[in-house]
This record gives C-alpha cells, structure tokens and sequence, in this order.
C-alpha cells in the first residue's frame, strides 16, 4: 500500500468517507481538515523532528558575489595536490609573535602583519598551474590575474576565526581538499548579525568577490578531520608594495 494512503488512514480515520461524498461542501471542510491533520502529524509519522515542518521553507540565499562549484576537480586530482602539499615546508601562521595552530606557505605575494602590505614572495610552483587555470575558469578571470596563493593545512582540530581578508587583495577563490568543512559568513546589522553557510565539500571551490568579499566576514570552525585549502588571490592594485 503507498505510503501516502497508510498516512491518510493512519492518521485520518475519516478519510475514506470524505474521499468518497460527492458533496462539495463536504469534500471542501474534509480537505482542510486533512490538511491540518497533515501539518500536524506528519512529523511524527516520517521521523521528523517535532519542529520541523512538512514543507520546510527554503534555505535563506547566500550574499551577493558567493558562488560555489562542488566537484571542481577529480579525486584523482585531490590524491595528486595532497602529495604535493605534502612536500612543501610549511609553517605555522605567524600574526603579531602569535603562532595559529594553522600550517602556511605563500607563493607570489604574501602579507607582512608588522609592515601591513603585500609583499612579494617566491614564485608559484608548477603543480598549481593546472589548478588556477581552472579556478580562473570558474570565477571568469584570466589565470594570470590571480597572482597569490597560499596554501593551508588544518591539523584535526584546527580552524580560522572571524576575519575579511585584507585590503592589498580584492577576488578570493578557494579550494578544499581532504574532508568537508563548513564555511560561514556574518554580516553586522542593527539588530546583530545576519548569518549564512555553505558547506564546502573535498574537491570544490568557492568564490568571495564584490558584496559578500567587502561586506561579510568569514570563518572556519575546529574541524574533526585534518584539511587542505589552496587560496588564489587577485591584487587591488593600488594597494601593493612598490
């Protein structure tokens, strides 16, 4: 028997009658009431919580300028930039004395929190190349537009606080590798904080330009499992170091 009719029969024991009286006006007040009925009992006949509805309301929309690709890679791609990542002398993030329990290398240019600019840095190396073609792709710029990189490993338990990303930058396209992670975004309003998330998958991509880049904070909170993430950075120019 289909579930929907074990549900009418379940929980409207005079469905059948209704369903059957060719009144109108009967068949109208039986409809509202097995729309009630619905509304009511239907979280507990499909294991739902008891606060949630039969027709939940959509997810709020994420800010102006957040767009995100799952899937921007192969796991065969993910296994190959692991392996690299792997082999690259990383350190922990150093801010003002302060080491975060983050791991860090920056290629092309790189922030000095003492000197508060970019400044340059060594060069990107080759096994990226691929990857910021792609990236430049799916965020519509030329590749050669995104000059910096940094590349982050998050030990288990590891995550980013609150923050924008500094002015010297302008587009921001990440990548994550290894395990999910959920990315959140706050914005202050009067009344407090407008909140939205996207949970960001191994393999994809997401791209913070424009409103949601200038407007709305960013962060990553302690994750289970250990993670990767390549950062491709845009410059605003006039905020470079000569």
């Amino acid at each position: 028997m289909p579930a929907a009719l074990i549900f009418k029969r379940q929980f409207l024991p005079n469905y059948c009658d209704g369903h059957r009286n060719r009144d109108g006006s009967r068949a109208r007040f039986q409809a509202a009431r097995e729309r009630l009925l619905l509304e009511q009992a239907a979280p507990y006949f499909w294991g739902m919580s008891s606060q949630e509805t039969l027709f939940p309301e959509a997810a709020p929309a994420m800010p102006d300028g957040f767009r995100y690709q799952p899937a921007l890679i192969s796991p065969q791609e993910e296994r190959d930039l692991i392996e690299h990542l792997s082999r690259l002398p990383l350190k922990p993030f150093a801010f003002h004395g302060y080491q975060g329990n983050r791991n860090v290398k920056a290629f092309g240019y790189r922030y000095d929190y003492a000197r508060r600019r970019a400044e340059p840095a060594g060069d990107m190396p080759d096994f990226l190349v691929p990857l910021r073609r792609r990236i430049a792709q799916f965020a519509g710029r030329a590749p050669d537009d995104f000059v910096q990189v940094l590349a982050t490993e998050y030990p288990a338990g590891a995550g980013i606080g609150w923050h924008r990303d500094k002015p010297q930058f302008e587009e921001v396209v990440g990548v994550s590798l290894l395990s999910p992670a959920n990315f959140r975004l706050r914005k202050k309003v009067v009344a407090g904080w407008q909140r939205r998330s996207q949970r960001i998958e191994p393999r994809s991509a997401y791209l913070l330009s424009g409103i949601v880049r200038h407007d709305w904070e960013h962060s990553i909170p302690p994750q289970a499992a250990p993670r990767y993430s390549i950062t491709f950075r845009t410059l605003a120019a006039s905020k470079v170091a000569p």
